[in-house]
């Protein structure tokens, strides 16, 4: 994606349900669990590069001793931070104690990050909010082991306002109106119900405090105090916890919205956002790898006992396309295969668009994430031209001359990289006055390889959100180049609505697709629809969720895709600009067909999964035609 744009977060969690010294022994290291954390994360450093944090549970700890460990930073590098302060407490325990720091054992007793259970996180801040006190995982602490709780997650809750107002009236006093802070503090208040439920059974059969705290350790219901947690949650989340004696989580929302993979034998349990992830720390085979179904929780209790089990009914599974069309890592086997087509399935489209004159049309990229895409276009494209060459040959007939025939074999699809990005050059940017000619040399081009006023470039994005850097410097680069045509074609549809369960895309005024319908309303004389939609989202504010309509809707229904396109790429081009530019986007029937299992399309169509969609695009109309610059969640 061209456009800056922040997005889901990463989780893993690693539960090793072997003694310490069983790893040690296997694979000759003593820091198995840290290391494999280390890896996970960073081989999900692509979901969240604005802080990171991990925690560490260990197992029957004496009183006296510290149980849980956490760091979180969000310095430029957070990952790098966080492992740099970990193991330089190891480096140091190795330079005081080497006749003791191979023993696991006085490890887990003298050194943090040194017991079975570890949690990490990776984020991306989508409200802006990037202190280190909105960096996960958050601690909620407590004399007794199992109240204390470890939460960490990928989501956003679309109901925080409701859920914060229950908080209150059961008598708690949060610090902050945070989903972060909402779920924490939910979860903890069921903890401590579930905790005081046991307590009372065994205090009323005789039993001492210190046989109590082992009963709760054992009987905690971890599924029931999620159950009854995320009752009324309204959103997408992949969520999970550490309970402080061992027992731990991960809980998915009931449409599947946000990924959640996991694997266990039994010597580990572990759990990610991506499965290529696992596969790579942990090397699995893809069918190693399971998906934890929505609305269910995988729970390993503390003796090492593992279970997926149903916390809230699944609805339909809504599973986010967006995260597969450019989020996501596409070393993963599905997503890989599934950008390559979306990359084919727009071909006709672009075929179209070039007069099928292939011989004159350069094909090329940008930026990398649409490489694969990039790829599946070419393979049919050059299938296309293998079709074109047949015609050709059959029309000639058997009478066709050598020459002829080597000129029609010789054909080629004309697949270049002519963008090349400066990943230095946006490090040294400031916001100052020169900021715009700066932006424009980000990309370099390749010279050379474009027939001045003559040749087509066309050139794959995974998603065109904004369109600002295309605009301000895409376009403008590519025209150096001095094309005749440029035609920048999107894997991804028209984005339309605003996303509210995890990808930063909150403002309706911020899409240009939004804007191209709100332009050709203008230009029809159809301004009034735009009064009547700002009348009924107006008189919905004060429903209950569940009875918002979408009627944003409205605004699109006048016209045809290929219409809010052209107009598209009438705003995109910039004043100054030699070539000819022509915007194409997937479009969803292309989207659907690539990717079959994850049907969340709300960005693109405005089907919300979840009634509390249907509130945030009824506030960001709202704030849009009031010219409130501000989220709608």
């Amino acid at each position: 994606m061209s456009d800056q744009i922040k997005h889901e977060c990463g989780i893993a969690l690693i539960r090793l349900l072997k003694p310490l010294p069983h790893y040690q022994k296997k694979y000759h290291t003593t820091s198995f669990g840290k290391d494999k954390l280390y890896l996970l994360m960073e081989k999900q450093h692509n979901r969240g590069q604005d802080g990171a944090g991990i925690a560490n549970v260990k197992l029957d700890v004496d009183p006296g001793h510290r149980y849980i460990s956490r760091y979180r930073s969000n310095e430029s590098q957070p990952i790098k931070d966080i492992f740099d302060k970990v193991n330089s407490k190891f480096e140091e325990a190795f330079k005081r104690h080497p006749d003791k720091f191979n023993d696991p054992e006085w490890q887990k007793r003298n050194l943090p990050f040194s017991g079975e259970l570890f949690l990490g996180h990776v984020r991306y801040g989508t409200f802006g909010e990037n202190g280190i006190e909105s960096v996960h995982p958050f601690l909620r602490q407590n004399n007794w082991m199992t109240r204390n709780l470890v939460v960490a997650g990928n989501f956003n809750l679309t109901n925080v306002d409701e859920l914060f107002d229950l908080l209150v009236n059961i008598g708690q006093h949060p610090k902050r109106k945070a989903d972060t802070i909402t779920v924490l503090e939910k979860i903890g208040h069921f903890l401590d119900e579930e905790n005081e439920r046991i307590y009372q059974k065994y205090k009323k059969l005789g039993f001492s405090h210190i046989e109590i705290s082992a009963k709760i350790a054992k009987e905690l219901d971890v599924q029931e105090i999620l159950k009854r947690s995320a009752s009324d949650w309204d959103g997408g989340y992949a969520m999970m916890g550490l309970i402080g004696h061992g027992d731990a989580f991960v809980l998915r929302d009931p449409n599947g919205i946000r990924p959640v993979h996991y694997y266990f034998d039994e010597e580990i349990a572990v759990v990610a956002s991506e499965r290529a992830a696992l596969q790579t720390a942990f090397n699995l085979q893809y069918e190693q790898v399971r998906e934890l179904t929505p609305g269910h929780a995988l729970i390993i209790k503390k003796e090492g006992k593992i279970s997926e089990k149903m916390v809230c009914k699944p609805g339909e599974k809504t599973s986010c396309s967006f995260e597969r069309i450019y989020f996501s890592r596409g070393t993963d086997k599905d997503i890989y295969q599934e950008r390559k087509m979306l990359g084919a399935s727009i071909v006709p489209a672009v075929m179209k668009s070039i007069n099928n004159d292939l011989t004159n049309t350069v094909f090329s990229f940008i930026p990398n994430t649409a490489e694969i895409a990039y790829y599946g276009m070419l393979e049919e494209l050059r299938k296309e031209l293998e079709i074109k060459k047949a015609r050709q040959i059959l029309k000639k007939g058997p009478e066709i001359k050598p020459e002829e025939l080597d000129e029609i074999i010789s054909q080629r699809v004309r697949a270049e990289k002519i963008a090349v990005k400066d990943a230095k050059m946006r490090t040294f940017i400031s916001a100052d006055s020169g900021r715009n000619d700066l932006v424009a040399h980000v990309y370099d081009v390749t010279y050379g390889i474009v027939k001045n006023n003559k040749d087509t470039l066309v050139v794959i994005d995974d998603s065109i959100v904004r369109g600002t850097t295309l605009k301000e410097s895409i376009l403008k680069i590519l025209d150096r180049l001095s094309p005749k045509k440029i035609i920048v074609v999107s894997s991804a549809p028209q984005i339309r609505y605003p996303d509210c369960y995890g990808i930063d895309m909150a403002k309706l005024g911020d899409f240009v697709a939004f804007n191209a319908a709100i332009e050709l309303l203008k230009e029809r004389k159809k301004e009034k629809l735009i009064k009547e939609v700002y009348r009924k989202a107006k008189a919905q504010e004060s429903l209950p969720k569940e009875q918002i309509k979408n009627y944003v809707k409205e605004l699109y229904d006048s016209f045809t895709a290929d219409e809010i396109s052209t107009k598209i790429s009438q705003i995109l081009t910039p004043p100054d600009i030699r070539a000819k530019v022509e915007i194409i986007y997937q479009s969803i029937e292309g989207l659907h067909k690539a990717c079959p299992s994850s049907k969340g399309d709300w960005y693109f169509t405005g089907d919300y999964p979840t009634p509390g969609g249907n509130r945030v695009v009824n506030r960001a109309f709202i704030n849009y035609f009031e010219g409130i610059n501000e989220r709608a969640y």
